[in-house]
């Protein structure tokens, strides 16, 4: 972390202000991709072990057959993938099973930065029949996005009317006198 802890928060927080990287479908999908590979890679350990190629004789463990460092596969790949195949979809098996989730990663960061794609801006909120405001957590982003904008930028005094524009609320019903 070249930027330590604080700067690397620091970062992801006005990222998130400036391009709206949550409300982003890359982003969902490459949340939705790192979940994904890891359940790929349960289901291909799970696949790799149920096609073990036995080496060893039937009263020591199959273990065994494998030693440090052999050039050879101690599974079958092929059956592994065809019968992944054929359960879910023919094309839902990688030969290798990385590609997917490195494919999935390199779509969320790429294009949001290399391209500047922002993400869905929901600047009108869902009201009700009567007009009144119902929050989502789209609401709650826009303007937690509005403050992080704002405090970033320092030396820029103008306050955004979205987050100004709010109902008033009183500090103190009555205020001490002052004697000058």
């Amino acid at each position: 972390m070249p930027l330590g802890i604080s700067g690397t928060f620091n970062f992801m927080l006005v990222f998130q202000a400036e391009h709206n990287i949550l409300m982003h479908p890359f982003h969902m999908a490459g949340v939705a991709g790192v979940f994904g590979g890891s359940l790929f890679s349960a289901m291909h350990g799970s696949l790799v072990t149920s096609s073990l190629i036995r080496e060893t004789t039937e009263n020591e463990s199959t273990n065994y057959g494998y030693k440090f460092g052999q050039e050879e596969e101690t599974y079958n790949i092929v059956a592994a993938h065809g019968y992944f195949g054929r359960l879910i979809f023919q094309y839902a098996s990688f030969n290798n099973s990385r590609c997917f989730t490195l494919l999935l990663s390199f779509m969320a960061s790429f294009s949001t930065m290399a391209f500047n794609l922002n993400g869905f801006n929901f600047n009108q909120s869902v009201v009700d029949s009567q007009g009144r405001v119902i929050n989502t957590w789209a609401d709650i982003i826009n303007r937690a996005d509005l403050g992080m904008e704002v405090m970033h930028e320092r030396n820029a005094h103008n306050f955004p009317l979205d987050l100004a524009s709010g109902d008033v609320l009183p500090v103190a019903f009555t205020a001490p006198a002052v004697n000058a």
